[in-house]
């Protein structure tokens, strides 16, 4: 669930596919000044300070050495051990699942077919102007149940809004949005829900904030002379965090689109749209704020969601840095939303500090994504990286390792702890099972998202909807990998001083 990576230990790796090398000094020195350059730059673009992020940030100092420890989720929050999970089944509205996430870009051919090469994605749908759309470019991968949406604005026409069919896209907010978060950002999670104007509704009671109003969607090349509508879907959209929104969707009995109406249908080289790469639906998303327990609230009287799990400074941090966290949950706790905030006092600015400043305020950290195979997975990612695929971060040391098996016991056999070892990948436990881990570095050129990937195994119960007979596994089995966090961010504190030159 939290930021992750390695230092630099194992020699054998650095030269191997998937593994990146680390910048030399001279060219880590160019490198931070091009930061400060795209930083004055965006400040330029965008004329705000830092103080002006968040209000809060005017009660900080710009001293790393001054900070000081805000009024904050340390006061409420109990802890990783004193936490007892309960499932009270508050939701505010029926929630399905996870559906898509959409990613602003300022090219979405681009980044779309990155993804596919680094994730084994496939493109499943289109909507441009061959579809009517001249307003953007949007392209939906997916791998199991993961969607993707790629979305990049077009050059201005002068044409009736409505024209494009990706759900509440403004050319001018889709600039405004690249130009604050920088070349790919998350723009809309989105859930699948039984009624999406109801839950709009239900949002906006809870004091959510309106960002769409739900709208009906059906193919706008649809034959005149058919006398029923097709079947289509209702979106709306909420403010989640930052200007990132909480998509809410729901489709008519009868919809078999690939998308959503408006996208046009891609071929696929086979009979399904199982990811090449074995990638089988989103596990969690996490959102960095400025302050956690204000954010908690909101979602939650929005929502209705429940605390899923809490980490504190305590649980996750190191003498450099360190985070306060918790996990909203649905009913099902097939939708889990970490969000993170910085914590102050520390020799270095805390890693959520620093994604905050990047990304020019609050927005999604990473995206976890679940596979069945991890071994094959992360093989196949790491074979992708020398052609331009995602970079993992460096993996731990031998003493890691070594020290593995007195602390996750059998949970692995001999040849999987080698296999970790290889690609390496974290692994941890919990009373209930076991969960295996890896992080890639920042996939676009801020340091600010990155991707999980993620297995979990063990802790099948039956299903609810199926025969006893029916085993599914319960959602956050494993945890959220609490008994790697110090390795974890003594990995992204190593990397955070490469991009400073240090």
């Amino acid at each position: 669930m939290f930021p992750g990576g390695f230092p630099s230990a194992l020699a054998s790796y650095s030269r191997s596919p998937g593994w990146c090398y680390h910048r030399r000094p001279a060219a880590a020195a160019l490198s931070s000044a091009m930061l400060c350059l795209v930083a004055a730059c965006s400040l330029l673009w965008t004329p705000i300070a830092a103080v002006a992020l968040h209000p809060s940030m005017a009660r900080r100092s710009s001293s790393v050495n001054s900070r000081q420890v805000p009024m904050s989720a340390a006061e409420t929050l109990v802890g990783y051990d004193e936490f007892v999970r309960t499932n009270p089944m508050t939701d505010r509205f029926h929630v399905k699942s996870f559906h898509h996430v959409e990613l602003y870009c300022a090219d979405a051919s681009s980044a779309a077919g990155r993804f596919a090469h680094a994730l084994g994605l496939r493109a499943v749908a289109r909507s441009d102007g061959s579809t009517g759309n001249q307003a953007c470019t949007s392209l939906c991968m997916q791998s199991g149940d993961v969607r993707m949406v790629f979305t990049a604005p077009n050059v201005p026409v002068e044409r009736d809004a409505d024209a494009c069919q990706t759900p509440g896209f403004d050319r001018a907010t889709a600039l405004s949005f690249l130009e604050k978060h920088g070349g790919l950002a998350v723009r809309a999670v989105c859930m699948e829900v039984d009624d999406a104007a109801f839950a709009f509704a239900r949002c906006v009671e809870g004091g959510g904030t309106p960002v769409l109003e739900p709208r009906w969607m059906t193919d706008s090349r649809a034959h005149e002379n058919e006398e029923t509508p097709r079947a289509g879907c209702t979106v709306a959209e909420v403010q989640l965090y930052g200007d990132v929104v909480l998509r809410l969707l729901s489709f008519d009995d009868g919809y078999s689109g690939a998308h959503l109406p408006g996208y046009a249908q891609l071929p696929v080289p086979s009979s399904s749209v199982e990811g090449r790469y074995g990638i089988t639906r989103f596990d969690h998303i996490v959102g960095n704020v400025w302050e956690l327990m204000p954010s908690i609230r909101r979602l939650k009287a929005m929502t209705g969601f429940h605390e899923f799990a809490e980490f504190t400074a305590e649980d996750v941090g190191t003498v450099d840095s360190g985070l306060n966290s918790m996990v909203l949950a649905c009913n099902s706790e097939l939708v889990l939303l970490p969000l993170n905030e910085p914590t102050y006092g520390t020799r270095r600015r805390s890693q959520i500090e620093t994604y905050l400043i990047a990304n020019g305020g609050e927005g999604v950290q990473h995206i976890a994504l679940k596979t069945d195979d991890i071994f094959s997975t992360v093989a196949a990612m790491r074979s992708a990286t020398p052609t331009g695929g995602f970079c993992m971060m460096d993996p731990p040391s031998d003493d890691y390792y070594t020290e593995l098996p007195a602390r996750i016991g059998d949970a692995l056999e001999p040849w999987q702890f080698e296999k970790a070892q290889e690609l390496g990948l974290l692994v941890d436990r919990d009373d209930q099972g076991i969960l295996i881990q890896v992080f890639t570095r920042p996939v676009g050129d801020r340091p600010t998202l990155f991707l999980e990937i993620i297995q979990r195994v063990g802790c099948m119960v039956p299903s609810d909807n199926e025969s006893q007979e029916h085993l599914v596994q319960k959602p956050g089995c494993g945890g959220f990998g609490k008994g790697n966090f110090k390795e974890l961010f003594k990995s992204v504190e190593l990397f955070e001083r490469s991009l400073d030159g240090e």
